[in-house]
Parts: structure tokens; C-alpha cells; sequence
């Protein structure tokens, strides 16, 4: 029995040993982590921000996350002891003088605390609220006063680095940006213009687009910078018009299809700026592409714009690609004419033209005899910008000599005959 007595008291020993190597041991290392996390400094307002980075450099991630930790709860004292000033209902001399100097403190640990903080996330760390904290708490609480003035009321905010001082440096960060990639922009379509303009593969219209379309990409690639430079998320940015794309392809499929229909015309180029076209029923000179549309002048100098989708839809006639065109007329004279005397006419007057081309020749032949007249082609070749002109004088010239060698032109006639019956 003592010897059952004796196991029992060196087990209870053993036990108790145990126990006090473990809370000795917790006792050490707590000991350790306070004396290296006083090492870092924490709370310190004055300590430089290179020298808490090369603080931080050796340090790994689950040391820099108690850092991190350490460094929020000095922050949040300090923005404690500023509400409790600005709770309070009026503020000695004391108090604004201490308020000012929190808020001084408050920006500079602030300053240090995002250097722990991305520091922690380079390392692969888990930040969790650590970075939405900073944000939440970045903006300058504004000193109370007494004095009601917008100027003494917000002063503080307006001179302090993580207030006005912070945002104002961003607007100027962004607005250089901008301006960077704009001239940049213009220098781009500057080289483009010239590098057009020097090849003959390209239409005016390609051309327009090449240089319209390399000023903006570059300006998005700009804004893209330039949001980022001042802290917006760009890859969440272009997640949410991604995910949104699908709705927007909807609601705009009829821009879409514009667009898809002004790429095809810009690839296979059925006609260019100053064209004579005929699309959809309307004819006129190409006066502007876009994208979406198309806008044609007609002879009467009225501006007709016609959705990109309806002239690749139609049929496109072109009267101003070929060089040279078929002016197609046709003249008609009585039966008890001279035929022959009629063609030599013709002959003469299209070989007399200036404008009148010799090859190919033109084709003057009695084409048709008709209900009321006999009909000649005349189909002279031409320039296709000298169409109207020789076609105009051609008739002219017709109409006076006909008139003077005794031809009639006839025209359509009826004769009714009125039999009396008894």
C-alpha cells in the first residue's frame, strides 16, 4: 500500500512540474513577443517610414500580421481620444490645441500602419479587415471649434496629408496622367496620319478610322492608368463591365449591328468619301462614315444619315470607282423621217464633243421601233466626273439640230376615230 501511495505522489508531482513548465515556458515566450514587439517600435509617431520598412523587411508573414495587429490598436486609440474630444459639448484652449496634435499623430501612424499593412500583403499575408480599416478611418477628423466659420470648421481637413493635401495630390496625379497619354495620344495619331497617307492600300475612310481609333485607344489606355494611379480598383472595374457585357450586347444590338456593318464597309471599301452612290433608294456623294453610320448628300444638297446595317444591307451602286462610264441616251424620230440622216446627226454631234472619249468607241445605232417613234441609242464613253456634262450637252445639241434639219421628235399620241352609226 505505501508503495501504491508513493506512485500516486510522483505522478501528482510529475503533474504539477508539468504545469508549471508550461506557464513558464508561455510566460517566456510571451515575454519574447513583447520584447520584439516593442522592438518594432509600435505607436511611435516619429519613427521614419524607411526605417519601419527595413524593420519589416525580415520579418515573416505571421509576424508581420501581430505587427500589423498591434499597429491598428495603436491607431484606434488615437482616433478614440479624438471622438472623446468631439463629443464633448465645448472645447478649452487645451483641448483644440490636443485635438490638433491628435490628428497629427492619427496621420502620421496611419501613414505607418499602411506600410505594415502592404508589407503584410507582398508577403502573402491574410489582411482581412486590416486594409478596409485604413480606408474607413483615412479621412481627417475636422477639429471642433466653436467658431461656426466654413473655414476654421474645415480647415483641418483641407491641410491635413490624408484630407485635402491627399486628395488634391490625386486629382494632380490623375490630371497628369491624362495629359501624358493625351499628347502621347496625339503624337500616335500624328504617325499614323503620315503612315496613311504615305500608302496607297488605304481608303479616306480606313484612313479616318485608323486615326480616330488610335487617339482613343491610347486615351483608354490612359484613363486606365490614371485610375489606377489614384488607387481604384481597374481589374475590378473591367470585371464588372465584363460581367455586365452581355446586358449591354443586348440593349444595344442594334448599335452593335451599325457597328459590325461600318467595320465590313471599312474592310471592303465599296466606296470612299465624295463617292457618287445609290443605297436603299438614295442617291447622292458620300459625305461621312462613322461607325454607326453613314451620311450621303443628295443632289438637292439635302443630308441624308443612313444606320450603317441598312447600307451593308442593300444594294450598293457606285458610280464614281470606274474611271471612265457609258453615257446611255436614247432619241426618237417619227416614222416618215430620214433614218440614215438621223444616225449621221448623232454621229457628228458625239464626235464633235471634246469630252466625248475615242476609245472606247461609241455606239450610235437604230435600236427600236416603237409604238409612236423610232428610237436611236447613242452611248458615248466618257469620264466618269464628265457623266452629266456630256450628257447635258449631247440633248442639247440634239434637240437644235433635229429642229433644224426637219426631224421631228415625236411623242406618244392617240388617234380615235369616231364612226357614226345611222
Amino acid at each position: 500500500m505505501n508503495s501504491a501511495n508513493q506512485d500516486m505522489d510522483c505522478k501528482s508531482l510529475i503533474k504539477i512540474i508539468s504545469i508549471l513548465i508550461f506557464f513558464s515556458a508561455n510566460s517566456i515566450l510571451a515575454a519574447e513577443e513583447e520584447d520584439w514587439i516593442d522592438s518594432m517600435r509600435v505607436g511611435d509617431a516619429s519613427l521614419e517610414l524607411s526605417s519601419l520598412e527595413l524593420m519589416l523587411d525580415p520579418k515573416t508573414a505571421e509576424e508581420l500580421n501581430v505587427i500589423a495587429l498591434a499597429w491598428r490598436d495603436s491607431l484606434k486609440e488615437t482616433i478614440q481620444q479624438i471622438s472623446d474630444l468631439g463629443l464633448k459639448d465645448k472645447l478649452s484652449d487645451e483641448d483644440k490645441k490636443n485635438s490638433d496634435g491628435l490628428i497629427d499623430q492619427k496621420e502620421k501612424l496611419l501613414s505607418l500602419y499602411r506600410i505594415v499593412i502592404s508589407e503584410l500583403e507582398n508577403k502573402g499575408g491574410d489582411l482581412r479587415d486590416l486594409k478596409s480599416y485604413a480606408d474607413a478611418v483615412s479621412k481627417a477628423q475636422i477639429a471642433v471649434s466653436n467658431d461656426a466659420s466654413f473655414g476654421a470648421k474645415y480647415s483641418s481637413w483641407i491641410t491635413s496629408k490624408e484630407g485635402g493635401v491627399k486628395l488634391g495630390i490625386q486629382i494632380l496625379k490623375f490630371l497628369f496622367v491624362l495629359l501624358a497619354f493625351w499628347v502621347l495620344a496625339g503624337f500616335v495619331r500624328k504617325i499614323v496620319r503620315q503612315a496613311a497617307e504615305k500608302s496607297d492600300r488605304f481608303s479616306e475612310l480606313l484612313e479616318q478610322f485608323m486615326i480616330k481609333i488610335s487617339f482613343r485607344a491610347v486615351m483608354i489606355i490612359g484613363l486606365i492608368v490614371a485610375l489606377g494611379t489614384v488607387g481604384i480598383n481597374v481589374a475590378a472595374l473591367l470585371t464588372v463591365i465584363g460581367g455586365a457585357s452581355f446586358i449591354i450586347a443586348f440593349a444595344l444590338q442594334d448599335t452593335l449591328s451599325n457597328f459590325a456593318a461600318g467595320i465590313m464597309l471599312l474592310i471592303y471599301r465599296p466606296f470612299d468619301v465624295g463617292d457618287m452612290v445609290e443605297v436603299g433608294g438614295v442617291s447622292g456623294k458620300i459625305d461621312q462614315v462613322s461607325l454607326v453610320s453613314t451620311i450621303i448628300r443628295t443632289f438637292d444638297n439635302k443630308i441624308v444619315l443612313v444606320p450603317n446595317k441598312n447600307v451593308w444591307g442593300q444594294i450598293i451602286t457606285n458610280s464614281s470607282t470606274p474611271k471612265e462610264r457609258r453615257v446611255d441616251m436614247i432619241f426618237g424620230i417619227g416614222y416618215g423621217d430620214d433614218a440614215e440622216q438621223a444616225k449621221q446627226i448623232l454621229t457628228k454631234i458625239v464626235q464633235d464633243h471634246d469630252l466625248v472619249l475615242e476609245e472606247p468607241e461609241p455606239t450610235i445605232q437604230l435600236h427600236e421601233l416603237a409604238d409612236s417613234s423610232v428610237n436611236f441609242i447613242c452611248r458615248p464613253w466618257v469620264k466618269t466626273e464628265d457623266y452629266w456634262q456630256v450628257h447635258w450637252d449631247v440633248t442639247q445639241r440634239v434637240k437644235a439640230e433635229f429642229d433644224q434639219s426637219g426631224i421631228s421628235i415625236p411623242y406618244p399620241h392617240q388617234e380615235l376615230h369616231i364612226k357614226q352609226i345611222k
